[in-house]
């Protein structure tokens, strides 16, 4: 097996390649396979900044918060027996839904195919508003939101279906959403204070910039880039989490493990877990998992030599990470491609070019 040594010479060429092509102004990569890791960080906090990128520099995660908050939370809520994945959007809000939505289950909106439309500019509405009724709203807006599709018919990546599950666990657990994550997620797996929401508030100062906002007007550092989740305080179920390499890296492993049996949780069953990591088939060309994905048949940002039983999640900003179950090998890559502009999309090419250059050199 190649060692973690050649495998470090290999990737550093790649990445610099892709700084010079300003695909990212700097990254924090980070390998595991087996009780072997390597964590590397590359270029800057931004093009401007000449900060180097460490080990305590932040990243917006972005929809990461789906698998590695929401849906862990969501799953916690159902080892307490609060909800059940079968339970339909009107009892999991506990008020009247409209016909066309009531039915949506919760395994749906977990596997994105609730029928719910993928995004909407809702922020312009909610700025209008007092912040303290801007989650009220936001709610009504989804649930007037035209349904884009029949529920269980066919899978639309859905932020609403994400934002929505994230209220369901605020009413269901009777706490804000990310108190709720690190009470019943983070805490017992010691990474209480690790991953976070509204970082800035925490006191933490060392950020990989995203994007210049046009509709903020600044350069944004420590803030979530997703403007709906911004307008209702930071926190919502689709996107604002933030987190380090290592500490990502520690939270996938923790995952893995307890989908394995090789370590307990008090609230994320091994069964649930090990299923929300796998296709579902609830819809046949779907590579959704629950709150996670898989790799897709061809093109995927994973490459061509990570296994199907295999799972992980995009981030718009520029994140990702895979766990491959059969090479037991997990790579975090943590970007700000969106820097300063989120029309850079150059990262496309670049991910499965190191994904490649990753699962072949240690498989």
């Amino acid at each position: 097996m190649a060692t973690f040594e050649s495998l470090e010479h290999k990737i550093a060429p790649l990445i610099h390649g892709a700084m010079e092509k300003r695909v990212f102004s700097g990254c924090c990569l980070a390998i595991a396979q087996g009780t072997k890791s390597l964590l590397k960080n590359f270029g800057t906090v931004g093009w401007d900044d000449k900060q180097p990128i460490g080990d305590g520099t932040f990243f917006a995660l972005a929809s990461l918060t789906k698998p590695l908050a929401t849906s862990l939370a969501v799953f916690a809520l159902i080892g307490k027996k609060k909800i059940d994945l079968a339970d339909g959007l009107a009892q999991l809000l506990e008020m009247e839904v409209a016909v066309d939505k009531g039915g949506i289950t919760l395994f749906q909106l977990l596997n994105h195919c609730s029928g719910l439309a993928g995004h909407r500019h809702f922020y312009k509405i909610l700025e209008k508003i007092p912040l303290t009724a801007r989650k009220a709203e936001i709610l009504r807006l989804i649930l007037a939101e035209p349904l884009a599709s029949s529920p269980g018919t066919r899978d639309i990546y859905s932020d609403l279906g994400f934002i929505l599950l994230g209220l369901i666990v605020e009413k269901k657990a009777g706490m804000a959403l990310d108190d709720a994550v690190q009470r019943y997620v983070y805490e017992p797996l010691g990474l209480a204070d690790k991953l976070l929401f509204n970082p800035r508030a925490r006191g933490v100062e060392n950020f990989a910039a995203t994007e210049e906002c046009p509709w903020r007007q600044r350069l944004l550092r420590g803030e979530v880039d997703d403007q709906n989740t911004w307008v209702i305080g930071g926190v919502s179920g689709q996107a604002g989490l933030f987190g380090r390499g290592r500490d990502v890296l520690d939270m996938v492993l923790n995952l893995m493990e307890i989908a394995c049996g090789a370590k307990k949780h008090p609230y994320l069953g091994k069964d649930l877990l090990t299923k929300a990591m796998g296709r579902q088939h609830e819809i046949k060309s779907s590579s959704w998992g629950l709150g996670f994905d898989t790799p897709s048949g061809a093109g995927s940002s994973a490459g061509q030599f990570i296994s199907r039983r295999s799972c992980g999640h995009l981030g718009f900003t520029g994140t990702s990470f895979w766990h491959d179950f059969d090479k037991d090998i997990t790579v975090v890559l943590l970007t700000n491609r969106i820097h300063p502009s989120a029309d850079n999309d150059r990262i496309k090419t670049f991910r499965p070019q190191l994904h490649d250059l990753v699962f072949e050199t240690l498989d």
